[in-house]
């Protein structure tokens, strides 16, 4: 049977990123993402809102580059697998969590939104190691529409 293990996720940073050096001097960079569920509840009308934490995690240049430009509150977009971790604690019960090994990112919303560290600017919204963009490139996420599109409404979603 065939997997498929690939993850898509837009928020924004909980905390600043955390940059450390693996024994073989790659670097791994943690961070953790706020995403928001909305919805509309059938019976009420209510719009109802839950928050998801979610564990990511970095390595290489990929790893250098978030930890340079991005800080607590950042929006960001990432793309990877999920991973599960799994370890003994103190009392020897085994734990486990589940998080997101980081392919590659784009930059979200303008260069001042969220505490902006002088990175790159907005239109280089490509993905670490995808290369620059070409010139008269409109990055998805840079807040125009493309062409023959329109935005996109959060109420046209369906989910």
């Amino acid at each position: 049977m065939p997997n498929f293990n690939r993850v898509i996720l837009m928020g924004r940073l909980t905390r600043d990123p955390e940059l450390k050096h693996l024994p073989s001097n790659t670097a791994v960079t943690d961070i953790a993402l706020a995403v928001n569920d909305r919805w509309k509840d059938k019976n009420s009308g209510e719009s109802k809102e839950r928050v998801n934490y979610i564990d990511c995690v970095a390595f290489g240049r990929t790893a250098e580059v978030i930890n340079e430009y991005f800080r607590k509150g950042n929006p960001i977009l990432i793309e990877g697998s999920l991973r599960m971790e799994q370890w003994q604690d103190k009392e020897g019960k085994n734990r486990s969590k589940l998080k997101v090994v980081i392919d590659g990112f784009e930059f979200i919303g303008s260069r001042g939104e969220g505490g902006d560290r002088g990175g790159p600017p907005h239109s280089s919204n490509q993905p670490v190691g995808a290369g620059q963009p070409t010139e008269g490139h409109q990055p998805v996420g840079a807040g125009q529409p493309t062409e023959g599109h329109q935005p996109l409404n959060e109420d046209d979603i369906p989910f």
